[in-house]
């Protein structure tokens, strides 16, 4: 049996403005709307010989990302003995690859097989991956700790490598695994001919795995065993408790295991393969016009060449412009040159120290109920657009420091004010005081919209005190 785990972490930083922390890359839509993580959830369950509402998928992710990982797994049409293991922090790939380990393990059977994929990689070649998944089973079967090394195109310095030795079965024994090289290094991997992009995904039976992070990595082996027995394992949510896992060393399976075994196995492959890095992926997933410029959405170029433009809800025009990469979201333009596409990362660091708000969030917010967007705000107030979905309902709450005024668009709106239970339907309002307990439903088979107008004297998102929520946040 082959069990894909999808490991699904990471703020993206280098993708800003359109990856922040509460919404990263592997929820990114690329150009034809489909989300990374929508994309793996399908390419898992045909790698594991499934159709898809057939296929077990296991998903390891922060707490704070399960219910639209959920969204994207319901996209996907793969609902069949799915689970997610919830982690309080991020802890590095290591203690995730563990704990699945366990779950694999205490499910199936220590011999079951484990495919290990990032949520935010892109696989352009879906016939060759399987083809590749078969040759990293075989290797598996027998024992190997399976890898899979993208045939290098350039001499990339922004991937691992990984040296390949002798032929094994379906693959290739590996000699070691080398950091990111500088330009020159990495031209003579590519010459040398058995150098190999690191992917950073793998194969492995789940007691082989457990057996070698006990051997090479004993200190993840204890902290984790300890998570695992302080877990509950009844539901198909597993919560990984916060003080248990905050002795879990923050290391890497690359560091922790892979590079001390001498089980691991490398499987050459060619599947169109990306792991969507940087701005410069992204952009090469567009096609080019005559002057070399790409676009996704409303773009207009006037003599521009060799420019990238990714907008979103208005058009955006480029005059005399070369080489330059324009990323616009709603509250966020970046203008960038794209030799410093690694940068970015160093503007989301600015913004957290800063304390601004855009490294976090966007303009629209995802919550298990539905969305927000933030329309305007100012002193004393601030406009929302809030999307309800059918029968979802916001937790029975209260704010001490403003009122809320909330007028529906469309649908209808069962709402708690107080000590009162009222419809309001579409043109209807009803005004909700500071101190006032309230909570707001959507009873209906279709979206709820509605605008909601605060006032007040602090208007921020922590000023909610939850007293009931079904999505286990009060």
């Amino acid at each position: 049996m082959l069990i894909p785990v999808i490991l699904s972490g990471g703020a993206g930083t280098r993708l800003w403005p359109v990856s922040r922390e509460g919404y990263p890359k592997p929820f990114m839509k690329l150009s034809d709307g489909e989300s990374l993580l929508l994309k793996t959830y399908r390419r898992a369950a045909i790698a594991a010989g499934k159709a898809a509402e057939n296929a077990e998928i296991l998903t390891v992710t922060n707490r704070d990302y399960y219910f639209m990982s959920k969204d994207e797994l319901a996209l996907a049409k793969v609902d069949h003995a799915s689970a997610f293991l919830l982690e309080p922090a991020g802890r590095n790939t290591a203690p995730a690859v563990a704990l699945a380990a366990h779950c694999v393990a205490a499910k199936h059977g220590r011999d079951a097989l484990m495919l290990v994929l990032s949520a935010d990689h892109l696989v352009q070649d879906q016939d060759r991956f399987v083809q590749a998944v078969e040759a990293a089973v075989s290797l598996a079967q027998q024992g190997h700790l399976a890898t899979f090394g993208i045939v290098p195109a350039t001499p990339e310095t922004g991937f691992g490598y990984i040296e390949a030795g002798e032929t094994l079965g379906c693959g290739k024994r590996v000699r070691r695994f080398v950091e990111k090289p500088k330009l020159e290094k990495a031209r003579e991997y590519l010459e040398a001919g058995n150098f190999y992009w690191n992917s950073g995904m793998f194969c492995f039976k789940a007691g082989t795995i457990l057996d070698e992070m006990s051997r090479h990595a004993p200190d993840v082996t204890r902290t984790i065993q300890a998570c695992w027995e302080a877990m509950s394992h009844d539901s198909a949510m597993l919560e990984i408790p916060s003080e248990a896992f905050s002795q879990v060393p923050d290391i890497s399976i690359d560091y922790a295991v892979m590079e001390r075994s001498d089980k691991v196995a490398v499987v050459p492959a060619d599947f169109g393969w990306s792991d969507i890095g940087s701005w410069l992926a992204v952009r090469e997933l567009s096609t080019p016009d005559a002057d070399n410029n790409r676009a996704i959405g409303d773009a207009i170029f006037v003599d521009s060449h060799n420019t990238y433009v990714h907008g979103q809800d208005r058009v955006v025009a480029a005059v005399g412009v070369d080489n330059l990469m324009i990323i616009d979201t709603p509250d966020a333009l970046l203008v960038a040159h794209p030799d410093k596409a690694q940068d970015v990362k160093k503007v989301v660091a600015r913004l957290k120290t800063q304390g601004h708000e855009s490294y976090k969030l966007h303009r629209t917010v995802t919550r298990p109920w539905g969305s927000y967007t933030v329309l305007e705000e100012g002193t004393r107030f601030k406009i929302k657009r809030i999307e309800v979905k059918p029968g979802a309902s916001l937790s029975l709450q209260m704010h001490h420091h403003r009122s809320e005024h909330w007028i529906v668009v469309s649908g209808m709106a069962k709402v708690v004010n107080g000590d009162r239970e009222l419809f309001v339907s579409t043109n209807e309002s009803t005004y909700i005081p500071a101190g006032h307990k309230h909570r707001l439903e959507n009873p209906g088979v279709l979206d709820l919209v509605m605008i909601e107008v605060q006032s007040g004297e602090y208007l921020g998102e922590d000023d909610i005190v939850r007293f009931q929520d079904i999505y286990g946040r009060a």
